[in-house]
């Protein structure tokens, strides 16, 4: 799901071969061009995207916390919820190389419909899946001002105790270490010295802005990619939303790939990506 600024292009892809060749389409694509495609399924059933073939994956699946997605019923009962994020984790599984890596965006926890470890239960559950863990970044967006629930007001009958953070788990399939001939990174150095400190500060996204429920800010993706796959790495975001992992991923010189199960989102992430990314090469959209 996402958005947000963008950030100056790194130059095309330098892997051999194109990606058209790397990754056939199937029926569902809805939009592609050289170096993005959004597929139009649910990623449960689409075929599109081969078995190891993604290097890195960023993604924030739904949250369960009764958004109105469009085509997505948020308020699943959890045990439900986790069932589906088992299920989906371990699709994504498949599609990752040896060395591929998964940025996984939730929340530290939630109080909407019952108090649950949701940070802890999906991190445990994606080491089940055959998932390795690496590390957690915690981003701070310090949306604290938009709480409506206190539980008992000044009391210690039963206060809600809740942190303005997120949480970004990096997992990744068989080996962390990545050892490809001639691959090229684009950090810089001040960005390589402050994104390793796990603790990210940068706003949130505005769901009006980004004409989606559930944004998350191009900041998130961009540092990602730079930081854990390199030029011309694929990237893959299996809850596309309103496009921003593609967005960051045409900034940086990565091939993206995003599935979107809602066709409304599919041409709002469409739009977007026409438009900003030809603000990155310099056109008049």
């Amino acid at each position: 799901m996402s958005a947000k600024k963008g950030s100056k292009p790194q130059g095309r892809a330098t892997h051999a071969g194109s990606p058209r060749s790397r990754h056939p389409p199937g029926a569902d694509v809805f939009f592609e061009t050289p170096g993005l495609r959004i597929i139009h399924n649910d990623l449960l059933k689409t075929v599109s995207v081969p078995a190891r073939s993604v290097d890195l994956i960023v993604t924030s699946p739904p949250y369960n916390v009764d958004i109105h997605y469009q085509s997505h019923v948020d308020r699943l009962g959890y045990e439900e919820y986790l069932e589906f994020s088992r299920t989906w984790l371990a699709r994504c599984l498949r599609w990752l190389k040896p060395d591929g890596r998964l940025c996984l965006n939730i929340p530290l926890d939630k109080n909407k419909g019952g108090q649950q470890s949701v940070g802890a239960d999906l991190t445990s559950l994606a080491k089940r899946a055959g998932y390795q863990y690496h590390s957690t970044i915690v981003w701070n967006e310090g949306n604290i001002s938009r709480r409506t629930a206190w539980g008992s007001w000044m009391s210690a009958s039963a206060p809600y105790v809740i942190a303005p953070v997120e949480l970004i788990v990096v997992l990744y399939k068989d080996v962390w270490k990545k050892t490809r001939a001639e691959a090229r990174s684009d950090t810089t150095r001040d960005e390589f010295m402050g994104w390793t400190n796990g603790l990210w500060t940068f706003n949130g996204e505005n769901r009006k802005r980004a004409n989606h429920p559930a944004p998350f800010p191009v900041e998130l993706p961009r540092r990602c990619i730079k930081l854990f796959s390199f030029v011309g790495d694929t990237v893959l975001d299996p809850f596309l939303g309103s496009g921003t992992t593609l967005v960051a991923a045409a900034a940086n010189g990565r091939f993206g790939i995003g599935i979107e199960i809602d066709e409304s989102y599919c041409r709002l992430a469409r739009e977007r990506l026409a438009r900003e990314t030809a603000v990155h090469r310099g056109e008049t959209p």
